[in-house]
């Protein structure tokens, strides 16, 4: 990484000799109209994908926790399916499904199959917070007058918080690292970075990648610092007293 943000300043294509400082790639990058339409798809599949599995991922674990059984280990099963397949089967596997239901290929195609992958993953970063929450908690907002939803917005969503954070996080990095199952799902006119990246790589990679590549790894930083500087404030946080309870 530390390479790749150096010679993203080399004034010349090559990786290997230093030229000297500029910003010539970084003024390139703006204008080149392939890799902007790419990081355009990319971060727009990756956001509505993060975000639609998280929600997606946080009710079923919320789901799972309450189930108990067999049938808690068969769904469990079901859950780590995507994660334990290889992507190329999963993308196979989700282009034969597009095909036979006569679905076109392109970018909903592709953001349903981010989904697809990406849920599982938020669900088992949820669920072990839901395993570490007394089954009094609920009970208890519940019998001082909370509605079902209000109890869960109020007293268990803070608690889970840390752990719906680390699914978004993790939806969102692999669907913006995905190639094999973007390539398999997608279509004609629609591309992200990685296949955009993999369809350069037969003429040479662009220093503007380069460029590309500092700004995102930059940008996820910032975020990340950001949200451990949120997770130590809130280290703090307690549960609403049994009087605000009881006026909900």
């Amino acid at each position: 990484m530390a390479v790749l943000i150096v010679f993203s300043f080399n004034d010349s294509k090559s990786t290997s000799n230093w030229s000297g400082f500029s910003l010539r790639w970084y003024a390139e990058l703006f204008q080149d109209d392939k890799i902007l339409s790419a990081l355009y798809y990319t971060l727009a599949i990756a956001l509505i994908s993060s975000l639609i599995s998280t929600v997606m991922g946080t009710f079923a674990a919320f789901g799972l926790s309450q189930m108990r059984g067999r049938f808690k280990g068969f769904v469990l099963g079901v859950n780590n399916l995507p994660i334990l397949n290889p992507d190329i089967v999963t993308g196979i596997a989700l282009m034969s499904l597009f095909v036979f239901t006569g679905t076109r290929l392109g970018f909903m195609t592709m953001l349903m199959a981010h989904i697809t992958f990406s849920t599982p993953y938020v669900i088992l970063s949820v669920l072990p917070k839901f395993k570490q929450l007394s089954s009094e908690m609920l009970d208890a907002a519940l019998d001082l007058g909370a509605t079902p939803w209000y109890a869960f917005r109020k007293v268990i969503l803070p608690e889970i918080m840390p752990g719906i954070i680390t699914g978004f996080l993790m939806a969102f990095t692999l669907s913006i690292d995905d190639f094999v199952i973007s390539f398999f799902t997608t279509g004609g006119g629609v591309s992200n970075l990685s296949i955009e990246i993999y369809s350069m790589a037969r003429r040479g990679i662009k220093p503007e990648i380069n460029a590309l590549s500092t700004l995102m790894f930059l940008t996820v930083l910032l975020l990340l610092f950001v949200i451990n500087r949120r997770s130590e404030k809130g280290a703090g946080v307690v549960l609403p007293k049994p009087d605000t309870l009881e006026r909900m």
